[in-house]
């Protein structure tokens, strides 16, 4: 097959992600495209998942990282607004064969605009949550995209009734945890014993959810531990943003009771028997893990006043969108108290003990979300970009 590019030679690409789950995502689908295209090119802003495949970032990652709508999002304007231009400038002197804007919507839709008018193609891997919130950006995806990859199966028919072309590819997450985690390894990774209790804590993985959660987490899991004293903590940290992490559970009292590891996520969650977790992306690798949780968020009251407004679901927390139904608990803004994210973590051990079939039928909910969202991503993500490319 052709590869869609004159000469037949490989195709060069460029490419932004937002965040640490967007470098993953963009990592697993450069992964794919090598495969396809060994001499591929590929530059852009990215992060080192990418990096492995041998992406040349011109900007990191974590420049396009912020919190909600508010003050944080203000003072970072400039600075974005100023990479975009850059980066823009660039893009269309060398022109691509084509571009993929990986996540990170509020940046990357008027991009793909700018660079579809001027006749690169474009791709958007990850939709933005249209289904979600109110639907204004779907003109706008129309007008920016050739091409959306979608990681969710109800998706492309959303998005083809407002004249998108778009593609499910699975949810890239679903084949890399496995189907039946393997708690017992994951606790000698960790120096954790077999008939511990853990409760895994995840206050987000940028600064502004850690300075909005992290305390309430850990004051949560002090209530947690007065009722059940040999409850074992345990937190993945963000490189970044460990030394933060430390110094507010050191504030809380809680740090010795701590243990707080960089990175390892997966590991943390496939470790623990309950999890007390910020609302994202982790949550729905909670759910792959066939983990009870709690989701919880809080943002500033200006973000939260506009977020409230776009609300078109009951839901925030992926496990209960992708499920129809609140499967677990989710705790927002007010909502949120230590003492309301103690009593959720409490009620899963507690059914660990008194109701096991309360657990299980949980299980059985997310093993079948598990093989919904199990699809040969990369593959799939590849040969949509091959025909856009050819188109």
């Amino acid at each position: 097959m052709s590869s869609g590019v004159p000469g037949g030679k490989a195709p060069t690409i460029a490419m932004v992600a937002g965040e640490a789950s967007g470098d993953l995502l963009a990592g697993l689908l450069l992964g794919g495209l090598k495969d396809r295209w060994p001499e591929l090119q590929s530059h852009g802003i990215g992060g080192p998942q990418m990096a492995k495949h041998g992406f040349a970032a011109w900007w990191p990652h974590h420049k396009l990282s912020v919190h909600g709508f508010s003050w944080e999002l203000l003072r970072r304007y400039r600075e974005i607004v100023g990479i975009r231009k850059q980066l823009k400038e660039r893009l269309l002197a060398q022109r691509p064969d084509v571009f993929i804007g990986v996540d990170a919507p509020d940046f990357n839709l008027d991009l793909e605009a700018d660079l579809k008018a001027a006749g690169i193609k474009t791709v958007h891997f990850v939709s933005p949550s249209v289904w979600a919130w109110r639907a204004e950006r779907l003109e706008k995806m129309r007008r920016s995209v050739d091409h959306v990859l979608c990681i969710f199966p109800f998706e492309p028919e959303l998005l083809a009734a407002h004249g998108m072309e778009a593609t499910y590819v699975g949810h890239p997450i679903a084949s890399i945890i496995p189907m039946v985690p393997n708690k017992a390894s994951a606790r000698s990774v960790l120096g954790l014993e077999p008939s511990d209790t853990v409760v895994a804590l995840l206050p987000g993985s940028r600064p502004g959810e850690i300075r909005h959660l992290a305390l309430r987490f850990f004051k949560a899991a002090a209530l947690v531990k007065a009722v059940y004293p040999a409850t074992k903590f345990i937190l993945p940290a963000v490189p970044g943003l460990r030394e933060e992490i430390e110094a507010i559970a050191q504030r809380s009292g809680m740090a010795p009771h701590l243990q707080i590891v960089t990175g390892q996520s997966h590991i943390v969650l496939a470790a623990c028997d309950v999890t007390l977790i910020a609302s994202g992306t982790a949550t729905l690798e909670a759910a792959l893990f066939k983990r009870p949780m709690v989701i919880a968020y809080h943002m500033g009251w200006v973000s939260w006043q506009l977020m409230k407004r776009k609300r078109l679901q009951p839901w925030v927390g992926l496990p209960n969108i992708l499920c129809r139904d609140f499967v677990v608990p989710e705790l927002l803004q007010s909502a949120a108290t230590p003492e309301a994210l103690a009593h959720g973590v409490l009620n899963w051990l507690d059914s660990a003990h008194r109701n096991p079939a309360k657990i299980a039928e949980l299980q059985e909910t997310f093993t079948a979300l598990h093989h919904t969202l199990q699809r040969d991503t990369a593959t799939l993500a590849t040969h949509a970009i091959e025909k856009v490319l050819q188109g």
